[in-house]
């Protein structure tokens, strides 16, 4: 399988700030971590709390940044974004924050240097929206939520 690597400029906003690192060698998705101007950060439950990472990244056109939960934190704190994925853009340059929600019962803590999210950097393809009076007939149609499940 041909691998390819890219490279992608971060700047650290605060000495403390760490890099996003993989977790593992076949890892999708790159750790981002807590970089905390002072204390640690209580989320009581059903609240959410904004999270600076410390870092700005300069994402190439074409690529966009996708902020997902990470699964040990999500499951043990009940800490995930709050907007489920995040998107930073290739023309965004400010400082990458984590939106977590506490989906506890909980009063949850983050501290300093905490892995609260995982990034993965992929391209898109941009759309030409073109309005229309008819769409193509597909076996599916107009069936909605659950409509291609087994029975």
């Amino acid at each position: 399988m041909m691998e390819l690597q890219g490279k992608l400029k971060v700047k650290k906003l605060r000495e403390q700030a760490k890099l996003p690192e993989y977790g593992s060698s076949l890892a999708a998705g790159a750790d981002l971590y807590a970089c905390l101007e002072e204390d640690n950060v209580e989320i009581r439950p059903g609240e959410t709390a904004m999270i600076p990472t410390g870092l700005a990244m300069e994402i190439p056109e074409g690529f966009a940044g996708l902020v997902y939960a990470r699964s040990g934190l999500a499951s043990k704190k009940g800490l995930a974004p709050a907007n489920k994925v995040g998107v930073i853009d290739a023309d965004y340059r400010g400082e990458v924050k984590i939106p977590l929600y506490n989906h506890s019962q909980k009063t949850a803590v983050v501290e300093q240097g905490e892995r609260i999210a995982q990034i993965i950097y992929t391209p898109f393809l941009k759309a030409e929206f073109l309005e229309c009076t008819e769409l193509d007939d597909t076996e599916r149609g107009e069936q909605g939520f659950g409509s291609t499940g087994r029975k």
